[in-house]
């Protein structure tokens, strides 16, 4: 699990792309720091000079997670990736698989090489006919996490590429594995309260948090609107406790 989430389930993660951007999360209500390049793609690596930045920035205030960027499941390429990223300082490292090649031999390197000394979460895409049968080898290989997101965010929410009942399944075989699972993908403030339902340990957001698009800057206008969204969604999913006579 990770650590550090300050208002229970689900937790509200934010890319950034900087410090300036990372201040602006935390003041609004984010609890986990994401450090992602939009411009470079769905998981674009930002520079590991800017994460250090984020990192200290931040400072111990929230869980710092960073993206590896949309690698090739490259047992080398990628446990070379996750390391220098570990050593930025981030609390988790978030690498993708993209559908393309069987991920297994780079989950069980990435465990052997990275697990002991930082959380490790895997993001599969939706978009990409996702396998959760992986999801029993990212436990073997001691990840502490999974997540689904999009690929192509020109083809729209999480929401309109899985339906609930197979995002549901998602999260039921990720607690079965006792791995922490979020959903991202081009979701919408709308998307909150749909999703809440499912309970997810956390929701993934950056265009939501910017008026001009997700290439754009964060707003704290739209990150505050997003952290209400989620509270308000949280309570009501909370039932009444039941009256005795």
């Amino acid at each position: 699990m990770i650590e550090g989430l300050r208002r229970g389930k689900p937790a509200f993660l934010a890319s950034v792309t900087n410090a300036n951007e990372a201040g602006i999360a935390l003041e609004g209500g984010a609890d986990i720091i994401d450090c992602k390049d939009p411009a470079a793609g769905a998981l674009g690596a930002l520079p590991l000079a800017t994460v250090r930045n984020i990192v200290a920035q931040v400072d111990g205030r929230a869980s710092v997670s960073a993206t590896v960027g949309d690698l090739l499941s490259d047992p080398e390429v990628m446990t070379a990736a996750a390391i220098a990223m570990a050593e930025t300082g981030v609390d988790v490292v978030k690498i993708g698989f993209f559908g393309e090649e069987d991920p297994r031999a780079a989950i069980s390197a990435l465990g052997n090489a990275c697990s002991h000394s930082t959380k490790l979460v895997a993001v599969l895409m939706a978009d990409r006919a996702p396998d959760f049968t992986v999801l029993e080898a990212l436990r073997d290989a001691r990840f502490a996490g999974v997540m689904l997101d999009t690929a192509d965010k020109a083809a729209g929410s999480l929401t309109t590429v899985l339906p609930l009942r197979q995002l549901g399944e998602f999260l039921r075989i990720a607690r079965a594995h006792d791995l922490f699972a979020g959903l991202a993908g081009s979701l919408r403030e709308r998307d909150i309260a749909v999703l809440t339902p499912l309970e997810p340990d956390m929701l993934g957001f950056r265009g939501a948090l910017c008026t001009a698009g997700r290439k754009g800057s964060i707003e704290a206008d739209c990150v505050i609107a997003v952290r209400r969204a989620m509270d308000n969604a949280r309570f009501a999913n909370v039932a009444p406790e039941t009256s005795v006579a």
